[in-house]
């Protein structure tokens, strides 16, 4: 399969025909008040441990209001809202999905942030942005789709500033085959895992140094284990962007998260200066 070909079955993959539409069916109403990062947490965090996840990323890369903030694979919005609000930085989020990002646009009205965060169609791999114009860059679940993970983080190198930050909270490979479907995968052609190992490697060879590393799988397993206890979050929630088979995708990683298949990587890294 040709990168062009991978390419479009990830942004089928995230296809969610219509989902504006259905966005504006399921939420209160315009009128009844701006929506808040906890109202939307249950379908815009689309990643392991939810909310506190980003919170925790954000703390650990030590987000401040006047920092500029790139949000890599977007989804539909979710960190980028939180971020804004809770820091008072701007932030710009990049989907592959243009139905997320239509969504993102949508939820960041209706939370009255259109004036602090913004959101742009693109590839991972090709950011339409200048070289050296954020402060920060977040990338949370969004690696595993990726099968240059150089060029990734090259990529991103490009766009921070020496001295911003790269902060990843993403999936690694630990032993044997993973179970699928996964959230990002629902067969093995569309789902490039590394190690942690490997991913730092790759993302100290883009440019950058480490400055914060913690194995976050523990966390993973017991957010899992309570999503079990507890069943999936009253609508609306992700089965509303994802479809009603979020919850075998959402079982499996956590099966592969407690068999020890797969862990939960958290990071962050300063971007070194650029060699002329």
């Amino acid at each position: 399969m040709n990168v062009s070909d991978v390419l479009e079955d990830v942004r089928h993959h995230y296809r969610a025909p219509n989902l504006t539409e259905r966005l504006k069916m399921a939420l209160p109403a315009p009128g009844s008040g701006p929506l808040t990062a906890e109202q939307l947490a249950p379908l815009d965090q689309f990643h392991t441990r939810g909310l506190a996840a980003t919170a925790d990323l954000a703390k650990l890369a030590r987000i401040g209001a006047d920092m500029s903030v790139l949000d890599v694979g977007s989804g539909v919005g979710g960190p980028a809202r939180f971020l804004a609000a809770t820091y008072g930085c701007k932030v710009t989020g990049v989907d592959l999905s243009e139905s997320f990002v239509e969504a993102a646009r949508y939820l960041t009205d209706r939370s009255g942030q259109s004036g602090q965060v913004r959101f742009e169609t693109a590839s991972a791999l090709e950011l339409p942005f200048n070289g050296g114009c954020f402060d920060a860059v977040l990338l949370q679940h969004v690696a595993m789709n990726i099968d240059d993970r150089a060029g990734l983080y090259r990529e991103i190198r490009r766009v921070l500033k020496s001295g911003g930050k790269f902060a990843t909270y993403d999936v690694v490979w630990n032993s044997g085959e993973p179970h699928y479907p996964v959230p990002w995968a629902r067969t093995p052609s569309t789902s490039f895992l590394l190690t942690a190992d490997e991913t730092r490697e790759a993302v100290e060879e883009a440019g950058f140094r480490a400055l914060e590393w913690q194995d976050d799988s523990e966390a993973g397993k017991a957010w899992f284990a309570q999503l079990r206890a507890s069943g999936p979050p009253p609508p609306p929630n992700l089965g509303l962007v994802m479809g009603p088979d979020i919850i075998e995708l959402s079982t499996n990683l956590g099966r592969n998260l407690a068999e020890g298949r797969l862990g939960i990587l958290a990071a962050v890294f300063e971007a070194a200066p650029i060699k002329s």
